[in-house]
């Protein structure tokens, strides 16, 4: 079913603005309460992974503008960097079209990835075989 909210939005033109609490609001949450959030390098537009949010992981990082993600295995907040010191700092976020997806474009101190590689997504399928095609970035 479609969101009326953000079907809504599709006929307007470049420019024009919408209340973000009702934007918000007309998020679609799975039944979890949660909604898949994509990290891309601002800068370079390279996809650095993907993670959840719920809405107070949202409202925390469009005010504080560091990334906070939501989870799951420790059913608490995930602060990108509190322990790394890798932190993404929020440029931009976007909501995608049918307010299931958010794109949230960061500026990443360090590696993305907890295997400390740059992105999460250095396992690529090579016909009937996956490839490792990047290495763990070198400790400082």
């Amino acid at each position: 079913m479609k969101n009326n909210f953000y079907y809504d939005l599709e006929s307007l033109k470049i420019g024009a603005q919408t209340d973000l609490t009702s934007a918000l609001d007309n998020l679609r949450f799975n039944e979890d309460g949660l909604i898949p959030a994509i990290a891309q390098q601002n800068e370079t537009g390279e996809v650095l992974m993907m993670a959840w949010m719920n809405r107070a992981s949202i409202e925390e990082t469009l005010k504080t503008g560091h990334v906070c993600y939501w989870s799951r295995s420790r059913q608490a907040f995930w602060r990108k960097g509190e322990s790394s010191g890798n932190v993404q700092n929020l440029v931009e976020m976007r909501i995608d079209c049918d307010g299931d997806t958010l794109l949230c474009l960061v500026d990443q101190s360090g590696p993305a990835c907890h295997t400390e590689r740059p992105n999460c997504f250095y396992h690529a399928v090579k016909g009937d075989k996956i490839e490792i095609i990047a290495e763990p970035c070198c400790a400082e």
